[in-house]
């Protein structure tokens, strides 16, 4: 990664997963596809108590975005929006973050689901989804709203 402005990007893993170039799902929302995510071994201890979240957030390198768009054509609609209302990977700073599920650990592997990174992709950190902070009930979703065929999961 490009040390820029005192700003250096570190990989802490590897993600695994089916998906090549291109055939990544727009979104990982509903994927069942279980996805492994690799903690470098010198990170490993940084995932203790791990196993007791639900979901977890991972911050990922787009590593084969090349150029972006201000302007951006989406899958939900024909009209174009700005690139910083879309989730496109092709962006200045191309980082991507998912919420997933965690399925398992194994020492330093994380088996997870909802993912939709490419095969290799460099993962640069981990938090813990915490609904009571992270889920927000009066958010909007702009120009989106009414688009995507996904329903909220209201089992906890």
């Amino acid at each position: 990664m490009e040390k820029q402005y005192g700003l250096e990007l570190k990989p802490i893993g590897i993600i695994h997963s089916p998906y090549q170039s291109g055939q990544a799902p727009y979104q990982g929302h509903g994927q069942k596809e279980i996805c492994q995510v690799e903690l470098f071994e010198e990170f490993e201890e940084g995932l203790k108590d791990i196993e007791g979240f639900s979901h977890i957030i991972l911050i990922y390198w787009f590593h084969q975005s090349h150029g972006y768009h201000l302007l951006v054509k989406t899958p939900w609609d024909a009209k174009p929006h700005g690139l910083f209302t879309t989730r496109s990977p092709h962006r200045p700073c191309p980082l991507g973050l998912s919420v997933v599920e965690l399925v398992a650990r194994e020492k330093n592997i994380l088996k997870v689901k909802g993912l939709d990174a490419i095969d290799s992709t460099p993962l640069l950190d981990i938090k813990p989804y915490v609904p009571s902070i992270d889920e927000k009930n009066n958010a909007k979703a702009g120009w989106l709203e009414g688009k995507l065929r996904i329903e909220k999961n209201t089992d906890r």
